[in-house]
Parts: structure tokens; sequence; C-alpha cells
């Protein structure tokens, strides 16, 4: 990452007052273990793979939207989803800055473009509704966009349930001193350098503006047939845990698992002869 942005980062973070400054987690603060959390997840994880084998059957169309604040663990949680599935069936959309060309499209029409056929599960790093967060608060669309969406939206997603898909969309969220200990988390760590952005310096100056526009987004489109879910993520494990059980319980299936099989033996070829071992290259063992 570049060393102004990091700089600049550590300049609004250093902002905060006295009484709003929280110390860095420990392990005893977590409120579940990492033995009893990687046993519920692998519970979880296993009824995903029987809710995979059941979309697959029956042919459904689940889509499901990731939206909250940056560094609220929704990119952890989708990891979490897709771990143990078949990437043919559950596939990850997020969607970067749209081209000059998709710019002059129908606002909705580079998402439909990544809708599920029957069998799939999509899951959106993000949707549509980055025009009423961040497009908005930004002033990266005009009034009459910003405006003309959240009139919109709620229509676009009715359409989409009535032609049988499953809208499913959970907005996580955390607290402003939850993130700004995951925003330190991110600089500390050069593995992780690379998901904060210039976009994330805003966010932090625009925490109230980003709030409100929240509640806004909420007010129209928290709607009957497609309603917000909201994961309390400051605890990141616990968020994982919430998430995924309760996506497993909004979509009724059954067990498919096939029973226990042995494999046939080998079947051996007299007249077969591998070529020499040195004709390969390998690649050099260093571990």
């Amino acid at each position: 990452m570049d060393y102004v942005i990091v700089q600049s980062i550590q300049r609004i973070m250093g902002k905060k007052k006295k009484h709003e400054h929280v110390e860095p987690k420990t392990r005893d603060d977590r409120s579940i273990s990492n033995e009893k959390y990687e046993k519920e997840l692998a519970k979880l994880q296993i009824e995903l793979v029987k809710l995979q084998e059941w979309i697959k059957l029956k042919q459904l169309k689940v889509v499901v939207l990731f939206e909250g604040r940056d560094a609220a663990g929704k990119g952890g949680t989708i990891k979490r989803i897709t771990e143990p599935l078949n990437p043919r069936i559950c596939r990850v959309v997020a969607l970067g800055t749209p081209t000059e060309k998709e710019k002059t499209q129908w606002y909705f029409q580079r998402y439909v473009a990544h809708l599920p056929a029957g069998g799939e599960m999509v899951l959106f790093d993000r949707s549509w509704y980055n025009r009423a967060g961040v497009e908005h608060v930004m002033g990266f669309c005009t009034k009459e966009q910003y405006e003309e969406f959240l009139r919109s939206c709620p229509e676009f997603e009715r359409m989409l349930v009535r032609s049988d898909i499953v809208l499913i969309k959970y907005w996580f969220s955390v607290s402003d001193e939850e993130q700004e200990h995951r925003f330190q988390e991110r600089i500390n760590d050069p593995t992780k350098r690379w998901k904060l952005s210039p976009m994330d310096l805003e966010s932090r100056e625009r925490w109230v503006e980003y709030s409100k526009a929240k509640d806004e987004m909420f007010k129209y489109t928290d709607i009957k047939q497609a309603p917000w879910y909201v994961v309390r993520a400051d605890d990141k494990k616990l968020a994982r845990l919430n998430c995924i059980s309760h996506l497993l319980s909004i979509i009724p299936y059954e067990d498919l698992t096939p029973k226990p099989f042995e494999l046939p033996p080998r079947k051996e070829h007299d007249n077969y002869m591998r070529p020499p071992i040195t004709d390969q290259n390998f690649v050099p063992e260093k571990y």
C-alpha cells in the first residue's frame, strides 16, 4: 500500500477523542473460544453442503447480498460459506468500479448479468446498494439518480422474487470503535494492507453521513418480500456463525447426503510404461 495512504489513515484515526479510544482485543476478550468456533463452523459447513445439493436438485435460484461498513466482516463470512461448496454452484460476485460503458446502462443492468440460473447460489460482496451508500455519500451519482434508485429498487427486488429468485439481504453492523481496531490491524499486517483504500479514509471522515444513508436505505428497501437482516458483527466469529445459521434457516432443505461407498480396485495395465521422470519439470522442493 502507498505510504501516503497509510499515513493518512493513521492521521484520521488519531483525531479520535480520548474517551473513544479502544484497546486492541486480547484472546481473553473473545466471547467464543477458537475450539468451539471451529467445531460449530464445521457443523454449519456440513449443512451448507446439504443446502447446496438441495439447491442443485430443486433448481433453486438463490441470491444473497452482503452489505455493511468497511471492515465489518462481510468478506470473512462469505469465505466461510464458500469454503466447502462447489464453485460451479455457489459463486461470489464482487464488481469493481463501473466502466464508462456501464455508466450509460440502466443502473441494475450489470448486476442482472450475474443473477443465478436454476441450481445456483450467488453471493454478492456488495451489490446494487452501492448507489444508496458510497455513491450517494461520496457524490458519485446525482440527487436524481439516488432518488430514482430508492423508488425503483423495491420494485426491482419484487420482480426478482416474482421470478422465483430467493433474495436474502444481510447488513453487517459494526461499531465505530471496532472498525477503527480492524483498520489498525490492516495497517500493521502486510498481508491485509491491500484491503485499505483512499475510500476507507472518507468512510472514517463521513461516519455520520453513511449512518444517515443506511437509515434512509432501510426506510425504502426493507420490504416484506425481501427484508433486511442485520448481523451484529463486532465479534467476527459470532457474526459468521449467526449469519450462516440464519441463511440455513431461510431455505428449507432436506439431507441428500449419499451413503458411504467403497472405491473399486484400480485396474492394472501391463502394456503401459510411464515416461522417464527426467523428462518432466518438477517444482523445486524448498520446503
